[in-house]
């Protein structure tokens, strides 16, 4: 049976995914720890990377290869870029790209780098099994733009920066580069994010205040589809 990996980057993100599953097993590899559980059936390995690039690709790397997980969800909060996402919105990922990576100096758009691409799109056939979910539980999806980079967007200056150079909906730390390691090694990945700050000026405040349930409606999500996945 093929094992679906489902990431978070903080310990919230995953804490309410391991109070519903079952059969527990804990791993301990390359610093991190690893759970190996099922629910409904389904084999899974779920695990929060810590925050931003370095330490995500780092996590999907390992699920992929050492786990030999065959799909990847990611579960997690965004500040919303797009004014329609309100605190607790969900949008799912259509493509991602990399805000904070800039060689714009020698004549390249922000987020290139030679060899790779602004944008890595996600797997189509997940996309539609999370409008699935959605519609069957009557939730408001928005499928769109995340852009992601090493830091947290608390500038209306920045956010501006982003919505003009990606046309991003929302931002995070690491969807993109979970991203370049499930296309790099041909993994059908997913991007799901609740609205935790609308990423200007409050958003410090706003982040702490409901990150924890937005974490919760997007591990809930998350599992609604690791039913439906064949």
């Amino acid at each position: 049976m093929s094992k679906i990996a489902i990431m978070g980057a903080m310990p919230e993100e995953i804490e309410p995914l391991l109070e519903r599953v079952e059969n527990i097993r804990k791993v301990d590899y390359a610093n991190n720890s690893y759970y190996e559980a099922t629910y409904r059936g389904k084999e899974l390995v779920i695990a929060y990377s810590k925050i931003g690039k370095v330490f995500s690709s780092l996590t999907a790397s390992i699920l992929l290869e050492k786990f030999a997980c065959s799909k990847l969800l990611f579960s997690g909060v965004a500040g919303a870029i797009n004014p329609e996402l309100k605190i607790g919105d969900l949008i799912i990922a259509d493509k991602l790209c990399q805000h904070d990576l800039d060689i714009s100096i020698f004549g390249h758009d922000y987020g290139y780098v030679p060899e790779g691409a602004v944008f890595v799109e996600t797997d189509r056939a997940l996309r539609e099994i999370a409008k699935e979910v959605a519609k069957s539980n009557a939730l408001s999806l928005i499928e769109g733009t995340i852009a992601t980079g090493d830091q947290f967007v608390a500038s209306t200056e920045r956010k501006a920066f982003i919505s003009k150079h990606f046309q991003a909906d929302a931002l995070e730390m690491e969807g993109a580069s979970v991203a370049v390691v499930c296309d790099a090694l041909h993994v059908p990945f997913f991007v799901l994010r609740a609205i935790s700050d609308t990423a200007n000026d409050d958003a410090g405040i706003d982040f702490d205040a409901f990150m924890v349930n937005s974490a919760k409606i997007s591990a809930n999500f998350i599992l609604d589809m690791v039913e439906k996945i064949d």
